[in-house]
C-alpha cells in the first residue's frame, strides 16, 4: 500500500497543529525540514506533533551530515522514535538550505557515506569505532522500540548506489520522471545485490511537487518556487543530469541558484524557467491528471510518495485548495488504485 506524506517547516508553536491536520486528512506521514535558519528544531518539532496524533508518522526530510554528530542524530531520532510508538523515519541527504545559510556546499558524497554508517551503527545499538575510541549510545538498544529506518534522499548515481549499499529506505528528488525513477530504482537494488543485501528490504518514495489545479498557469504558479529547490540537485553535478532532456535547465538552475530566495517563485534562478518546465518536473492539472501521472510513478516501485504541494511565497489560498483536492480528490482514487 502506496504511503503519502507531507513537508513542512517546523516553526515553533505550529508543529501540533500541522499534525493533526494532516492527519485527521488521511496523510500516512509528515517530514519536518531540517533548516536551523528558516525554522526552529526539527527533534522538539517532532516530539509535539508524536504526542498529538496516534498514527502519523514523522521523520526529517532532510537532515545532513555537517550540522550535528551522527551520535547526536541517532540519540534524538530514537528518542523521538520512543516519544511517537515506533512512527519515526530519519531522511537524511548531503544538505542544502541547512548549510547554504551557514555559508558552506553540500557535505561530499565520502562524507556522506562514513555518517551513514556510523549513524546506522548507532540506531542498531551497537559500538561505533571513533579513531579507536569504542563509543555506544546505550539507552538506544534498551529502549524497547525498533530500529529507526534510515532513509536517503537520492538523485545522482553515486548517492543512489550509497544508500542502495546502506540504507534502509530511498526517496528519489528527481522530479516526477517515471524514467528516472525506475533507472533509479534499478540502479538501487543492483548495488544493494553487489553489497550482499537483499534488494527486497529496500523500500522506494520520490519528492514530487504537485498542485491540483484545474487553471494551470495558477497551478505552476502554486509550485515553481519548490519545483525550482527540487530540480537544483539534479544541477549539482553533471553526473546527475547528464543526457536528460532538461540537462541545460538543471545546470543553469544548480549554477546560480539564489539561496536567499530559497524555495521562492520569485528566486533568480528560476526567472528564466519556462512553464513547460515546470509542468514537466512537477505535476501539474486537475485531479484526473495528476492521478495518472502519479499512478505511473507508483507503478515504478514507489512505496510511497512526498508531496510538495506549495513554495514559500506561493498565494495560500490557492496551496490550500490545492491540499484540498489532493486529500480528496487524487489520494483516495491512488488508494483505490493500489488496493483494487
Amino acid at each position: 500500500m502506496t504511503e503519502f506524506w507531507q513537508i513542512t517547516f517546523p516553526m515553533p508553536g505550529n508543529s501540533e497543529r500541522a499534525a493533526r491536520a494532516a492527519e485527521d486528512h488521511g496523510w500516512d506521514g509528515l517530514y519536518f525540514a531540517d533548516t536551523q535558519c528558516l525554522s526552529g528544531d526539527i527533534y522538539s518539532a517532532m516530539c509535539l506533533a508524536a504526542k498529538a496524533t496516534s498514527r502519523l508518522k514523522v521523520g526529517t526530510a532532510v537532515t545532513n551530515p555537517v550540522t550535528r554528530l551522527p551520535a547526536v542524530t541517532a540519540s534524538a531520532i530514537a528518542t523521538v522514535q520512543v516519544e511517537s510508538g515506533g512512527r519515526a523515519v530519519v531522511g537524511i541527504g548531503r544538505g542544502d538550505s541547512s548549510l547554504g545559510y551557514l555559508g558552506q556546499k553540500p557535505a561530499g558524497a565520502k562524507r556522506l557515506e562514513v555518517y551513514l554508517q556510523q549513524l546506522q551503527t548507532y540506531l542498531r545499538g551497537e559500538p561505533v569505532d571513533l579513531d579507536g575510541y569504542e563509543s555506544r549510545i546505550a539507552w538506544i538498544a534498551g529502549s524497547g522500540q525498533p530500529k529507526v529506518p534510515v532513509d536517503v534522499a537520492s538523485t545522482g548515481p553515486r548517492v543512489i548506489a550509497m544508500a542502495g549499499r546502506l540504507a534502509d529506505r530511498i526517496t528519489f528528488a528527481m522530479g516526477a520522471d517515471p524514467t528516472r525513477i525506475a533507472a533509479g530504482v534499478t540502479a538501487a537494488r543492483q548495488a544493494a545485490r553487489e553489497a550482499g543485501r537483499d534488494p527486497a528490504e529496500l523500500s522506494f518514495g520520490a519528492y514530487v511537487n504537485v498542485a491540483c489545479d484545474d487553471d494551470m498557469q495558477r497551478g505552476i504558479d502554486v509550485v515553481r518556487g519548490s519545483t525550482g529547490t527540487f530540480a537544483h540537485f539534479s544541477g549539482m553535478s553533471s553526473a546527475a543530469c547528464d543526457g536528460l532532456q532538461d540537462a541545460a535547465v538543471f545546470q543553469h538552475i544548480g549554477e546560480n541558484y539564489d539561496m536567499a530566495n530559497h524555495a521562492s517563485g520569485k528566486a533568480a534562478h528560476m526567472q528564466a524557467v519556462s512553464d513547460d518546465f515546470v509542468a514537466r518536473f512537477a505535476v501539474v492539472g486537475p485531479a484526473a491528471y495528476c492521478v495518472e501521472r502519479l499512478r505511473e510513478l507508483i507503478d515504478q516501485g514507489l512505496d510511497r510518495l512526498v508531496l510538495l504541494t506549495g513554495s514559500r511565497d506561493a498565494d495560500p489560498a490557492h496551496v490550500a485548495a490545492s491540499m484540498e483536492r489532493l486529500g480528496h480528490e487524487v489520494i483516495p482514487e491512488l488508494r483505490q488504485g493500489a488496493s483494487g
